[in-house]
């Protein structure tokens, strides 16, 4: 190999690896990766809740295009975590077997239930995500702006910061426009209604909080 074409493969090496600010601090850097395996995680279980309701509702012509534009939407959200996880190499959650499971168990119960029942589900579920992403919103936006750049020592957000925000930021109003889809379609006709809300948001709180930490 030519020493020309050494010196330029080692320059396109440099520009490729070269970063353009100073390291996260310990804390940061473990919120962004709390940030990665928890939504990884989240959409891995809303893929398959999907999927779920779909197996139970195909049946139905008026809803299959419904249900079918929703679950394509977060098996797009589910892909983009998976490869967020692997260029950031962040542990999956260690009970990704259980939320394979319960999700799917979650969106086939509910679609038994009928129309109502699986778009209930759907209110439930994406009331929590999109909180849950409008907090980490929060905490991005406000914790990630004192990194000093590399070139001029100022303090900025990174692009791996402002990247990951818009992707959350984008997911969320995908997760909200489901909520609205859910509501328009009798999720408040289930029966019952506020028994089966509460104890989805319930089990989807303590999935996150899990996944977080384990």
């Amino acid at each position: 190999m030519s020493l020309i074409l050494k010196r330029l493969q080692s320059t396109a090496a440099e520009a490729v690896i070269k970063p353009t600010h100073k390291a996260l601090s310990p804390a940061q850097q473990a919120y962004l990766e709390r940030v990665i395996r928890v939504d990884q995680a989240g959409e891995l279980g809303a893929n398959l809740i999907y999927a779920g309701q779909y197996m139970a509702l195909s049946h139905k012509p008026a809803l299959k295009p419904i249900l079918k534009h929703m679950w394509d939407q977060e098996i797009h959200h589910h892909n983009t975590f998976n490869k967020l996880q692997v260029e950031h190499r962040v542990r999956p959650s260690i009970l990704t077997p259980l939320w394979k499971v319960g999700a799917f168990g979650m969106g086939l119960a509910t679609g038994m239930l009928g129309k109502e029942g699986a778009m209930a589900c759907t209110e439930a579920v994406e009331t929590v995500i999109g909180g849950h992403y409008n907090q980490q919103l929060r905490v991005l936006s406000n914790n990630y702006g004192d990194v000093e750049e590399v070139e001029t020592g100022k303090p900025s957000v990174s692009k791996e910061v402002t990247d990951l925000q818009a992707q959350i930021s984008e997911f969320r109003d995908e997760e909200l426009e489901h909520l609205n889809t859910a509501v328009q379609n009798d999720s408040h006709e289930a029966r019952p209604y506020w028994l089966l809300t509460e104890t989805i948001k319930l089990t989807c709180k303590v999935a996150v909080w899990t996944a977080e930490r384990v």
